[in-house]
C-alpha cells in the first residue's frame, strides 16, 4: 500500500546541483485541486539567476557524465525504473490528486512512462556507430554518437509522468545534462520523479528541475548553453518554442495540436465500435493529444450513432479514487470555461448536440471542472467544433458515402498526429494506412500510441521537427554523429624513438 499522502504540499523548491533549494522568487503560482479548488501548493516562478544557476549545473555535471561509459548510465536507468515501479501506486495516487485523473489512468501514465525508461536502459546499443575498414587503401572510416550537451525540456499537464520520462532519462541516458520546466499547473508529479531519480544514483546536477511559465521557458529557449529543447503542448505555444529555439540555433521538436478521426466501416464489429469510440473519446476527461475527438461514419454505419448516444449518456465523471468513474475532471476552471464555449458554439452553428455535458453535477464535489460526456452529429469542416482542438469529453460524429470520402477529410485537416479505422476488411485497412497522411495509425485499434522502441511519430501540423521522441529517433535527437578517418602508415618512419612495431 502507499503511504498516505499529505493533503498540503506547500511551497515546492527548485532542483538544481542535485539539491531541493527554496526558490527567492517574488512571483508564486497556486496549485488548486481540480476537484473542489483545494490549494495543493504552490510553485515559484524561478528567478533569472536561478534558471542561469541550474542550466550551469546541469553543464558542470555534463562534462563527467558524458565520460561515464554508456553501459553504467544505463545502470542508473536500471535502478530507476525499478524504483518508479516501487513507488508505481504513490505516483499514481500523487497524480491523480494533482490532475483529477482516475486511479487507473494515472496508473497507466506512470506506466507508460517506465516503459520508456526501461528503453533508455538499452542506450549502449543504441548509441552504438559504424564501421568499414578500407574506405581507401589503408584507410578505415568509423562513426559515433556523441552526446551535444544540455537539453531541456517543456512538459505539459495532462501527463505529468508520462511526458518528462519521456525525455530526460533518454537525453541523461545518451550522456547530456537535462533542465526540465514542468508544467505549472501539477508540478508535484515530476519533482517526484526527480527525487527518485536521484536516488538511482543520477550524479548531482545532471537533472535540473525549474518552475514557472513564459519567462523562464524563454530563457531556457535562448540559452546558449542549451542545445536541445523537448516541448509537448498546444499548438501557439509550440510554434513560438520551435520558432525561438531554432532561431537560436538548437534543435527542437515540438509535439503540438491534435484532431484525431476514427473511421467506421459498416463490416466493423459494431460492439467494440461503441466501447472503442466512448474510451477514445472521452478517456483523461478528452485531454490527451491521442484522443479520439471526430468520429467518421461510412455509409450504414451512420445508422449506430443513436447507439452511440446511449452509450456516451451512461458514462459519468467522478473523483480519483471513484472506481466507478470513467474519468475525472479537467484541469482547471479554465480549461471547462473555454470546453463549454466551444460546446455552445457548436450549437450556435447548427450541429445537433445528441448529449451535452455542461450541467453534469458530481455529488460531493460542486467546485470540480466538472464535465459531462457530450455528443455531436451534423458537424462540418467549417465549424469551431471541427476546427478547434477541443481538449475535452467532446466528440463531433460526421458522415461519409465512402472510405475515399474519409481519407480525403483526414489529409484536408491541418493535424496529423493520430487516426485508426474499425473494418473487417485486410484490403481497406491496407488501403487505408498506405493513403492516409497521418504519423501514427490504428487498424482496430482506436489510439494508435507507439510503444517506446518504435517512435511517437505526430506529422504535419502536429508536430515541428524533424525526429521524434523516443525509440531510436530520439537516441539521434539527443546525440550527434563524429566521423573519423583513419589512416596508419606501416614504415619505420612513422614509429617514434622509443617504440617498436613488428610488421609480418
Amino acid at each position: 500500500m502507499a503511504s498516505p499522502l499529505p493533503s498540503r504540499f506547500g511551497d515546492l523548491p527548485l532542483l538544481i546541483g542535485g539539491h531541493a533549494v527554496p526558490s527567492q522568487s517574488d512571483q508564486w503560482l497556486p496549485v488548486h485541486s481540480p476537484l473542489d479548488q483545494r490549494l495543493l501548493a504552490r510553485v515559484p516562478c524561478a528567478t533569472g539567476d536561478e534558471v542561469e544557476l541550474a542550466i550551469q549545473s546541469a553543464a558542470e555535471a555534463q562534462r563527467s557524465w558524458s565520460q561515464v561509459p554508456a553501459p553504467e548510465r544505463a545502470r542508473v536507468m536500471m535502478r530507476f525504473a525499478h524504483l518508479l515501479k516501487e513507488h508505481h501506486d504513490e505516483l499514481a495516487e500523487l497524480l491523480a490528486q494533482e490532475t483529477g485523473k482516475t486511479l487507473a489512468d494515472a496508473k497507466g501514465d506512470v506506466w507508460r512512462g517506465i516503459e520508456v525508461v526501461e528503453q533508455a536502459s538499452g542506450v549502449a546499443s543504441q548509441m552504438m556507430g559504424e564501421t568499414l575498414g578500407n574506405v581507401a587503401r589503408g584507410v578505415d572510416g568509423h562513426s559515433w554518437m556523441q552526446p551535444l550537451g544540455v537539453c531541456a525540456g517543456i512538459t505539459p499537464f495532462n501527463f505529468p509522468a508520462m511526458i518528462p520520462l519521456w525525455m530526460f532519462p533518454l537525453a541523461i541516458a545518451c550522456g547530456n545534462g537535462f533542465v526540465l520546466k514542468p508544467s505549472e499547473q501539477d508540478p508535484l508529479t515530476p519533482m517526484r520523479l526527480a527525487e527518485l531519480f536521484k536516488e538511482a544514483g543520477a550524479p548531482d546536477g545532471i537533472l535540473s528541475v525549474i518552475h514557472g511559465k513564459g519567462e523562464q521557458v524563454d530563457r531556457l529557449l535562448t540559452h546558449p548553453l542549451i542545445k536541445a529543447v523537448s516541448f509537448v503542448g498546444s499548438a501557439r505555444v509550440g510554434a513560438h518554442v520551435y520558432r525561438t529555439a531554432t532561431q537560436h540555433l538548437k534543435r527542437a521538436q515540438c509535439f503540438v495540436g491534435a484532431k484525431n478521426h476514427m473511421v467506421i466501416l459498416p463490416d466493423a464489429n459494431k460492439s467494440q465500435v461503441l466501447s472503442n469510440l466512448v474510451g477514445a473519446g472521452v478517456g483523461a476527461a478528452g485531454q490527451r493529444c491521442m484522443a479520439i475527438s471526430v468520429a467518421v461514419f461510412v455509409g450504414a454505419a451512420r445508422d449506430w450513432i443513436p447507439e452511440l448516444a446511449e452509450a456516451f449518456r451512461a458514462v459519468r465523471p467522478g473523483p480519483w479514487n471513484d472506481e466507478g468513474a470513467a474519468y475525472g475532471p479537467l484541469i482547471s476552471q479554465g480549461a471547462k470555461a473555454r470546453v463549454a464555449g466551444l460546446i455552445e458554439a457548436g450549437v450556435r452553428e447548427g450541429a445537433e448536440c445528441l448529449v451535452d455535458g455542461r450541467s453534469v453535477e458530481v455529488p460531493g464535489y460542486p467546485e470540480g471542472n466538472w464535465m459531462g460526456p457530450t455528443l455531436f452529429r451534423g458537424v462540418t469542416t467549417e465549424m469551431g467544433l471541427y476546427r478547434e482542438e477541443i481538449f475535452g469529453p467532446v466528440l463531433a460524429c460526421m458522415e461519409v458515402e465512402s472510405l475515399e470520402q474519409a481519407i480525403a477529410l483526414i489529409n484536408a485537416n491541418p493535424y496529423g498526429n493520430g487516426t485508426s479505422l474499425f473494418t473487417g476488411s485486410g484490403a481497406a485497412a491496407r488501403h487505408f494506412r498506405h493513403e492516409v497522411a497521418v504519423g501514427q495509425v490504428g487498424i482496430n485499434v482506436p489510439i494508435p500510441v507507439p510503444l517506446p522502441f518504435f517512435s511517437f511519430t505526430g506529422w504535419r501540423g502536429s508536430f515541428y521537427g524533424d525526429l521524434h521522441a523516443y525509440g531510436k529517433q530520439a537516441v539521434r535527437f539527443y546525440t550527434e554523429t563524429k566521423t573519423v578517418t583513419e589512416r596508419w602508415f606501416d614504415d619505420e618512419s612513422a614509429v617514434g624513438p622509443n617504440l617498436t612495431i613488428t610488421l609480418r
